[in-house]
């Protein structure tokens, strides 16, 4: 059983059921996710509370705080994208080791500190 981290768009295809293959992909393991990608979510979807698909969310999900500390390191790389350095310090700091992504230019990465980089086919644990 793995930490598996969900970059934005790997938690939303799996909250949204857009793509069930990432449903196999990460069956078993333990998932973490950022607060910054659940804003994101609420958002884009236009979910309103109270709803009880939040309920359900936070039994399945391990949500990583948006940290000072983060925030500070995510201005500092590792990529030029401020939104993408706040997921790859997320999961470095919960220990995580997958960071699931569909980001090619984050997949380039391979690795961010211990944490693999990876898409959810590449998923082998």
């Amino acid at each position: 059983m793995a930490r598996v981290f969900l970059d934005t768009n790997a938690f939303i295809d799996l909250s949204e059921d857009r793509d069930a293959s990432i449903v196999e992909a990460v069956a078993g393991h333990v998932l973490y996710v950022s607060v910054a990608s659940l804003g994101t979510w609420v958002y884009v979807y236009k979910h309103t509370v109270p709803d009880s698909k939040f309920e359900t969310l936070f039994n399945t999900f391990n949500f990583i705080d948006t940290t000072a500390a983060i925030a500070q390191k995510s201005f500092l790389g590792p990529t030029d994208d401020y939104e993408d350095n706040i997921q790859l310090h997320s999961a470095s700091d919960a220990s995580c080791d997958v960071f699931i992504t569909k980001d090619n230019g984050l997949l380039k990465l391979g690795y961010f500190g211990k944490v693999r980089i990876a898409q959810c086919s590449d998923m082998v644990y």
